[in-house]
């Protein structure tokens, strides 16, 4: 199976003014195309030692196979989480909007502890707010390639690598993520909340 870098369902200036053009260029056709061929070439190698019967290698791509694959899925995640300003309705609804209100008492006290958790990263990661069947909780995420829960689906996260955000914000992460929330499309993270309850 190969994987493809999935269709940016906006153009590059679409997130302007909260991320700029330059930025959504390189970190598409650079850096999410990088986790894809890193993908790729895992993959392929895999086969060849499973081919060979060789597995000599087997534990160096296997972290290979975790790292370009968590940030291929993650990065086509992110991707889905935004759209243009003029889209973005600002907040949740529905199932989600009872469940984070359940969850945190409110949905500013669910913005300002996601916005914290995505600033507070150490180093490069993510921000992800996840659902255990229903059952919501926010991540951060230091190695994509480390991250494994069982029954825990991620249905928004933020990009929180230098590449996401350095050549508008530069060292002004918190920036960054107040210009992120602006651009969150709810109907695809309601959506995904709806399926994880499946």
């Amino acid at each position: 199976m190969t994987h493809k870098l999935p269709t940016l369902p906006y153009s590059f200036d679409a997130l302007e003014p909260h991320i700029d053009a330059q930025t959504v260029e390189l970190h598409y056709t650079k850096h999410h195309q990088a986790y894809v061929d890193g993908l790729n070439k895992a993959l392929e190698a895999l086969a060849k030692a499973r081919e060979n019967g060789d597995y000599s290698s087997v534990k160096h791509l296997k972290r290979e196979l975790a790292f370009h694959g968590g940030g291929h899925v993650l990065h086509t995640l992110y991707w889905g989480n935004l759209c243009p300003t003029s889209q973005a309705k600002g907040k949740a609804s529905g199932e989600l909007l009872a469940q984070i209100e359940k969850t945190w008492g409110s949905f500013e006290n669910f913005e300002k502890e996601f916005k914290t958790c995505s600033a507070v990263v150490e180093g490069s990661g993510w921000g992800v707010l996840v659902s255990f069947k229903g059952n919501l909780e926010i991540l951060t995420v230091e190695k994509h390639q480390d991250v494994y829960l069982i029954d825990a689906v991620p249905i928004l996260v933020c990009d929180v690598w230098e590449h996401a955000y350095y050549l508008k914000y530069q060292n002004k992460r918190p920036a960054y993520i107040d210009g992120f929330w602006s651009l969150v499309n709810w109907e695809e993270v309601e959506k995904r909340y709806e399926q994880s309850l499946k």
